[in-house]
């Protein structure tokens, strides 16, 4: 009888901590989807973060503030990454997977306290998955990137909801057509965002942004000491190596003990 009291009570323990460890993963990953919900949509507030340099950091994308923000728990830090391959795989809606991410959770919540298995509510979430995915593919539009107007507009959209949403029509034809100078708009179905350059200067506003069709360098000519500011049919010379002269890694330290031979080495010095 003993035998069988001891294999019950471990049996309820087990269960009883694995609906401890649901419980705080839906609470972390609710906190954090808390945490930025109010910076959704065009009416979204912006976030003031200070950093640990000091800096200070205004932004209301999620996933900026997400990157930003010590997680340490494992499912809130999951959150914090479906955020980052969400602005990879799309640029876009990095606040929103989070929101509906935390909804869900929150109802999985709900569903369990009901006394409902895991297991059948996740399979029900995959059934789920795939009729969204039906529905929104029957009523997508779908995107020709060869209509510069229509890509225009899009990005119109996705930065309505940004600090430089007032500034968007000068900033929206400057991100699509550096996209389209870099993809063949025939074939390509996503970008490669390293082959764009962002090149950030002191002064000046957000009117005096520009593309340009080439290559910028942060330093520009030393004028003063005789250095072409402009140069016709110049040619290019691509060096992977220092020109400058290597340095050695080794530090060498001389200990002098004796008032003598520290007079001698002043007057080598002095004869060199």
């Amino acid at each position: 009888m003993a035998m069988v009291a001891q294999q019950t009570g471990e049996t309820l323990q087990e269960r009883s901590k694995g609906k401890d460890v649901r419980l705080s993963n839906i609470i972390a990953s609710k906190a954090v989807a808390t945490a930025i919900r109010t910076s959704l949509g065009p009416r979204g507030m912006d976030k003031l973060m200070q950093l640990p340099s000091g800096e200070v950091l205004i932004s209301n994308d999620g996933a900026t503030i997400l990157s930003k923000m010590d997680v340490l728990h494992p499912a809130a830090k999951m959150l914090v990454e479906l955020s980052q391959s969400q602005d990879i795989e799309a640029g876009d809606g990095t606040t929103s997977v989070v929101v509906i991410a935390g909804a869900l959770l929150e109802a999985c919540g709900t569903l369990l306290a009901k006394g409902i298995h895991p297991t059948s509510i996740a399979s029900s979430f995959v059934r789920a998955s795939a009729k969204a995915q039906e529905i929104l593919e029957d009523i997508a539009t779908p995107v020709n990137l060869t209509e510069r107007e229509s890509l225009i507009s899009a990005v119109n959209t996705c930065l309505s909801s940004k600090v430089v949403s007032q500034n968007s029509d000068l900033l929206a034809p400057i991100a699509v057509d550096s996209v389209l100078g870099v993809i063949d708009p025939k074939t390509a179905t996503n970008v490669d965002l390293r082959d764009i350059r962002m090149v950030q200067q002191i002064g000046g506003t957000i009117e005096d942004s520009e593309l340009v069709n080439g290559l910028v360098f942060n330093k520009g000519s030393t004028k003063s000491a005789g250095g072409a500011s402009q140069v016709k049919d110049a040619k290019i010379a691509l060096i992977q190596f220092c020109l400058s002269a290597p340095k050695t890694d080794m530090e060498n330290n001389v200990v002098v003990s004796d008032y003598a031979a520290m007079d001698l080495i002043l007057r080598d010095d002095e004869r060199r």
